[in-house]
């Protein structure tokens, strides 16, 4: 029987920002519907590797990307990729939430429209849908027209998600969503996320290792080693926390290192 193909696929990817490479040949797969934790100490390419997947990396200077990253049908480093409908197909969400400073319902409405969704009607239909999803419409329904930065850091970074959402995504991107935010705020977003498994595919930049192993179903470990960042080991969260195969992911995970 063939194994299902995964839907995120990376082959010996690279990537070097001038002359300094931040992570080499990292070869991971995610199949469509996990939600995949990526974890390491600081300065091991996490977030970078995160920014290739919807070419935000164009946006660097002397930012060079090498080897090959399949999204579902898609070649993302294609050259005539269109990287305005990838970014839509694969959302970011940021560490710190970053609504406009505009009113709640013009946070929604306008990256709706800059995708050329015209019709009021559907676009009503869109931010409702998505405040829903992250369970913010009946905290928000009465004061669509404030702004959104009057929200607290957590109903701002559900808005943050609600917009990426209102997109129709099949990827969600998300770097550290909840180091910026109190404990409260914190299990609302993790409790979000998780609600969000199956319907999209999630990869999730973290340093807590007790909310990789509440959230996701796969972990990958990144680590330094040279001063380039490497892919250590990936795996289900059962074989990262319980059986490491790499010395470095059985120190890692037991507080022995990192």
């Amino acid at each position: 029987m063939k194994l299902e193909e995964a839907f995120i696929q990376t082959e010996n990817l690279t990537l070097q920002y001038g002359q300094k490479t931040a992570f080499a040949n990292v070869n991971l797969s995610v199949n469509a519907g996990e939600i995949l934790a990526l974890v390491g100490p600081s300065g091991c390419g996490k977030t970078s590797f995160l920014s290739c997947l919807n070419r935000l990396t164009d946006m660097v200077p002397q930012c060079r990307v090498k080897g090959r990253i399949r999204i579902g049908n898609l070649e993302v480093l294609n050259a005539k990729i269109n990287t305005i409908a990838l970014r839509r197909q694969v959302g970011m969400i940021f560490q710190k939430p970053n609504p406009f400073p505009l009113s709640i319902w013009r946070n929604l409405e306008l990256p709706l429209r800059e995708h050329g969704i015209r019709d009021r009607h559907q676009i009503d239909e869109i931010i409702e849908t998505s405040l829903k999803d992250v369970g913010l419409w009946d905290e928000v329904k009465d004061r669509l027209q404030t702004s959104a930065l009057a929200l607290s850091g957590g109903q701002q970074q559900r808005l943050c998600i609600a917009r990426a959402l209102g997109l129709q995504p099949e990827v969600l991107l998300l770097d550290e969503p909840c180091s910026a935010l109190d404990p409260i705020s914190s299990g609302v977003v993790e409790d979000l996320i998780t609600s969000l498994r199956q319907r999209y595919t999630l990869l999730i930049v973290t340093h807590n290792l007790a909310q990789a192993k509440r959230i996701a179903n796969k972990v990958a470990l990144f680590w330094v080693q040279e001063g380039v960042g490497k892919l250590i080991e990936s795996g289900s969260v059962e074989q990262i926390f319980d059986h490491p195969q790499h010395p470095l992911t059985a120190a890692y995970v037991t507080g022995a290192r990192g």
